[in-house]
């Protein structure tokens, strides 16, 4: 039971933003008016109940006047209008076509309204980088693995999606409501026609109502017993499924990597151990599905008969028409398929649970995510003109410390490189100026001014070359020359007859052309400080030289610092600091002892 609330919990919270956003009213409207047709469809179908009823009675009295207007126009009943077939097809074919059409409306409008606002959450203040760094799950519940199909696919399960049959909130919601005034309708119905029946020398009024409601208990009972663990099998679904996605997403962008190294058969077990992964939930999903099945398809054939059965000898006795008889079978249809809809719906219910707790335990690692926000060596202006680190602690994840209680300032005008041994904590340092590591404590003080990081392996949008060139910026905001001019100066002038070509850039062009088309942005930028984390690595000593000449000669009044390993790079700066671990410090170069001469050994 506490479980059930948790689910019904997170399901409200994840469906009540929409409708109290600046969209509440257009989306309330549309709701209400699917809502109610809905249930003017319930209303209908209570019609034709009783048009079932009087239709099948003309048939038996071979009443030819009434067969006629029972199916084209209406007929008089007890001083009551009957409409005929005709009328009732037409208004619920009407309404059951707007009401697919305003559905699917309805569900694109959330869906794009849900989706900008979890992607909202996801990227601002970093949450989208802290995540990488958590966990796959925890034990408050939150959970990050595959963030593009939560946000993607989830949310469109979530709500449903009228086009596909995908079940969402909106059909368990309605249709849940719709099936409580269905069953509080057709119970009179049928209360009114079972009559009374004797048990044991009991009289038990309006048998039928009982033994519908004992018939769907007994059902809904078993179906749980059989499909209970269904939710957590389909929650596992999602995530070996994403993870195979991933996975291959991973060795299409990589291809040039896997085909140097001869990777293909290490690449095709990775694979297939996630594939087996599939399979071994697929079978456990069919399981499930068999035993539940048999006794859907079971308990949904025998509730075809059965109200028949049951209420024969009443028509065979004369206490009913053939019209009264298929209108018993109807309505106790109606009562029993309402008291089972969670038999008829608990293999849909389970998938979409799991759905629900996926972007529940996704919100919940964006909340612990954003929670960090405070954690870690955080940004704040500085008072002066110097980019500073103070009073810092630095940390990785697995708790090992970097740094402790060290300041580092960078004076304007003033470049400085950094270097160390691999592994000594460079490029987590980078990242603690960047002001987005969350582990450790202190300040970055950063003064006014543009600020621009690049990275060793630079990130390369979607698009265009232009869009890859002026990232962060939309290409809108430089001109055609601006951007030519940045391109040669980065020493890629053979790229220009392409800025406007889509492409996958990053496996189109090489590791020194990224890096040089990272530089491009750079000059296209001009940012007061620019950092770069081995943003040269890749190139030539001649192509390094150059492209720092180029920089200091298109930005005169940048400050640069780097991180480099290359001893060269130090020349093209005015001061140079060396990372050392242990003890995590950072010293000036020429207070650095001489590293010893290795001693040779000849062999007797």
């Amino acid at each position: 039971m506490r479980r059930l609330s948790t689910f019904i919990r997170d399901a409200w919270h994840l469906s009540t933003p929409f409708y109290m956003s600046e969209e509440r009213w257009s989306a309330r409207g549309l709701l209400g008016t699917v809502f109610v047709m809905r249930m003017l469809m319930v209303e209908i179908s209570v019609y034709l109940s009783y048009w079932s009823n009087a239709f099948y009675t003309s048939l038996q009295d071979k009443d030819w006047p009434s067969f006629v207007s029972l199916l084209t126009t209406y007929k008089i009943i007890n001083n009551q209008v009957q409409p005929g077939f005709l009328f009732l097809a037409t208004i619920y074919i009407s309404i059951a076509v707007a009401r697919v059409y305003l559905t699917q409306l309805l569900q694109i409008r959330w869906r794009r309204w849900m989706t900008e606002a979890l992607l909202g959450s996801w990227l601002s203040d970093r949450v989208y980088y802290r995540l990488s760094l958590i966990a796959r799950g925890d034990a408050d519940g939150a959970s990050t693995d595959n963030p593009d199909q939560r946000i993607s696919e989830d949310v469109r399960d979530f709500i449903g999606d009228a086009v596909t049959g995908t079940q969402g909130v909106l059909f368990f919601t309605i249709d849940f409501i719709a099936n409580i005034v269905s069953l509080y309708k057709f119970t009179g119905i049928l209360w009114h026609l079972s009559g009374p029946a004797t048990l044991f020398g009991v009289i038990i009024p309006a048998y039928m109502v009982w033994v519908a409601i004992v018939y769907s208990g007994l059902g809904t009972a078993l179906t749980h017993l059989v499909g209970r663990r269904l939710a957590l099998l389909a929650f596992l679904k999602q995530r070996v499924e994403a993870d195979f996605r991933f996975a291959l997403v991973r060795l299409r962008e990589n291809t040039e990597g896997v085909a140097l190294y001869a990777g293909e058969g290490e690449e095709r077990r990775g694979l297939t151990t996630r594939l087996g992964s599939i399979v071994i939930n697929w079978r456990g999903l069919m399981g499930q599905f068999l035993r539940l099945n048999i006794l859907t398809v079971g308990y949904g054939q025998v509730a075809g008969i059965f109200p028949l059965v049951v209420a024969a000898p009443r028509y065979f006795s004369g206490a009913l028409t053939l019209g009264g008889l298929t209108q018993i079978g109807d309505s106790f249809g109606r009562v029993q398929g309402s008291l089972s809809w969670f038999v008829d719906n608990y293999s849909g219910l389970a998938v979409w649970r799991a759905t629900v707790e996926r972007l529940s335990t996704f919100n919940r690692a964006i909340v612990l995510a954003r929670a960090m926000k405070s954690e870690g060596v955080t940004a704040e202006a500085a008072h002066g003109d110097t980019f500073a680190l103070h009073d810092a602690t630095v940390a990785l994840p697995d708790g090992t410390t970097l740094l402790t209680h060290s300041d580092l300032a960078f004076q304007p005008g003033r470049s400085v490189v950094i270097s160390g041994r691999s592994g000594a904590g460079k490029s987590t340092l980078f990242r603690v100026l960047a002001g987005i590591w969350p582990f450790g404590s202190g300040h970055v003080q950063r003064p006014r001014g543009t600020v621009l990081f690049l990275p060793q392996r630079p990130y390369i949008p979607l698009g265009t070359l232009r869009r890859a060139i002026t990232y962060p910026s939309p290409p809108a905001d430089h001109d055609d020359a601006a951007v030519r001019a940045a391109l040669a100066d980065a020493g890629l002038a053979h790229l220009a007859p392409r800025l406007d070509d889509e492409d996958s850039w990053t496996q189109r062009l090489s590791g020194g052309e990224l890096q040089r088309l990272a530089i491009a942005r750079a000059v296209l930028a001009q940012p007061d400080w620019l950092f770069l984390d081995e943003a040269t690595a890749n190139l030539d000593p001649q192509g390094e030289a150059e492209l720092y000449a180029m920089l200091k000669a298109r930005m005169p009044h940048a400050t640069i610092v780097s991180i480099a390993h290359r001893p060269a790079v130090a020349q093209y700066h005015d001061a140079h600091l060396v990372f050392e671990r242990p003890p995590g410090r950072l010293i000036s170069a020429a207070d650095q002892p001489a590293p010893r001469r290795a001693e040779s050994i000849a062999s007797p």
